[in-house]
């Protein structure tokens, strides 16, 4: 790619001359080329996890990494899709800059849309009529929890699950009831572990409907479950390097010390 010939393009015009290249047929990158929808995916999953880790440690050198590598996994999927015939990266662009657009009416519409403050359940509104629409277009009936991604991290796609059908008003009255729940669920999971037949298949079971419960909770509470679990592990992690740490000034190592001596360490943080 000569310099003569891409100085005058914008960066994202060469980013997309970059990935062509790549993916040519003859002279391109073997890898690159060999690539597909589903096997660029989870490295495209992978790549919004690193940007959220970035955000979380306030690293702004990591995060325009982390988005320029998130950028490039757009412009492969668009690549793909246009050597496919589907569509390419500008209408990519054109697509979510028209959602924009249709779902700010407030910003964007008319003197007097412009003129009204704007309410989510207008948002919500607009986003149930374009799930509507694209349901048509693919033949199904229009739903409540269509178009929740199976492809979310259980975690994050129970939470879209319970606000979607809290908005339509299927959802717990108070947090207590939830409390409840919760507690219901553990004596049913201590009732099947006394049991034992079929054990295996029960607690998998009854541990889904807690954790399904815990996420409704924290929607309840306002809490981000998926941040909330995050920064739990990052406490962990952090706790349990401490305890590590002094094992060593002891002499000792994790595999060789039993509960108990844990124990002590972990309640002495």
């Amino acid at each position: 790619m000569a310099e003569t010939k891409t100085s005058s393009l914008t960066p994202i015009e060469k980013l997309k001359k970059v990935m062509t290249r790549l993916r040519h047929p003859d002279e391109g990158c073997p890898w690159d080329r060999e690539q597909t929808f589903a096997s660029v995916a989870p490295y495209t999953i992978e790549e919004a996890y690193e940007v959220s880790d970035a955000v979380d440690c306030n690293d702004m050198p990591a995060l325009k990494e982390e988005l320029g590598d998130l950028l490039l996994q757009i412009i492969f999927h668009s690549r793909i899709a246009e050597e496919a015939g589907y569509f390419n990266f500008d209408e990519v662009a054109q697509s979510i800059t028209d959602k924009m657009v249709r779902r700010h009416p407030h910003v964007f519409g008319e003197d007097s849309e412009r003129s009204k403050e704007f309410h989510s359940e207008e948002w919500e509104a607009q986003k149930r009529r374009e799930r509507a629409e694209k349901a048509s277009a693919r033949g199904d009936t229009p739903g409540v929890l269509n178009d929740v991604a199976l492809a979310l991290p259980a975690l994050m796609r129970a939470e879209k699950l319970g606000k979607r059908v809290a908005k339509a008003g299927f959802d717990w009255p108070e947090k207590e009831n939830i409390i409840n729940k919760i507690n219901e669920d553990i004596a049913d999971l201590k009732a099947k572990i006394k049991q034992k037949d079929n054990f295996q298949e029960s607690a998998e079971n009854e541990l889904g409907e807690i954790l399904l419960n815990v996420v409704s909770l924290a929607r309840h509470l306002k809490v981000d479950p998926e941040l909330a679990l995050r920064r739990a592990n990052t406490k962990f992690v952090n706790r349990f390097r401490t305890v590590e740490e002094q094992l060593a000034t002891a002499g000792d190592v994790p595999e060789k010390i039993n509960i108990e001596a844990y124990k002590l360490l972990w309640e002495a943080e």
